[in-house]
């Protein structure tokens, strides 16, 4: 298991455009349906990777406060299917469901909009604000399969906070890590690197 960080795509980038299906209820979400929610979150998962599993259960806590705040929350497969027939659609509205995840689950097919995000990882955490500014990207925390720390979510709660707040947020921002997007055959992104 390769163990990829984020991009860290720069601050202040906009939320690149989506329009994606969501395999649980066979309809098209798009990025603007959220336009007046104070913040949208966006996260690149995957069915299989070990560090999303660990993350399972937070994330769900996560993604009901969220719901409870106004705050969109999405979260994006961007794996090759066909390669990792864990992470197809079908599978994808299993793993909702056993994980209890109330936001959309999209299904990115041609791998478009992880390029957009410049995502390299799962789980990849990217925080916009109302004008849909990139404020906060990298770790949910710091808790890792087997390093014994709790799943707190710390680092984007944290940022999540002061956004609502009103706060400066803490340009200290420390990537995520986890398994490499598996891009379709010869189709891995320039910016894309296994080390």
């Amino acid at each position: 298991m390769a163990l990829t960080p984020s991009t860290m795509l720069p601050l202040g980038t906009p939320a690149p455009d989506f329009q994606l299906l969501e395999p649980a209820s066979g309809r098209l979400v798009r990025r603007d349906q959220f336009a007046e929610a104070p913040a949208l979150v966006v996260v690149f998962l995957c069915n299989h990777c070990p560090y999303v599993k660990h993350l399972r259960a937070g994330l769900a806590q996560f993604g009901r406060e969220c719901a409870n705040r106004g705050v969109a929350l999405v979260a994006i497969n961007s794996n090759d299917a066909e390669a990792y027939p864990a992470d197809s659609p079908e599978r994808m509205v299993e793993e909702a469901r056993l994980s209890d995840w109330t936001f959309p689950y999209l299904f990115d097919a041609d791998q478009t909009v992880a390029r957009l995000y410049r995502a390299a990882c799962t789980p990849d955490f990217y925080l916009f604000d109302a004008n849909r500014k990139l404020v906060y990207r990298g770790q949910f925390d710091d808790s890792r399969p087997g390093n014994g720390r709790p799943i707190s979510g710390a680092d984007l709660r944290a940022a999540l906070e002061d956004l609502l707040a009103g706060r400066p947020i803490s340009p200290r921002q420390l990537p995520s890590m986890g398994c490499n997007i598996k891009w379709k055959s010869g189709q891995a992104p320039e910016y894309f690197s296994r080390s």
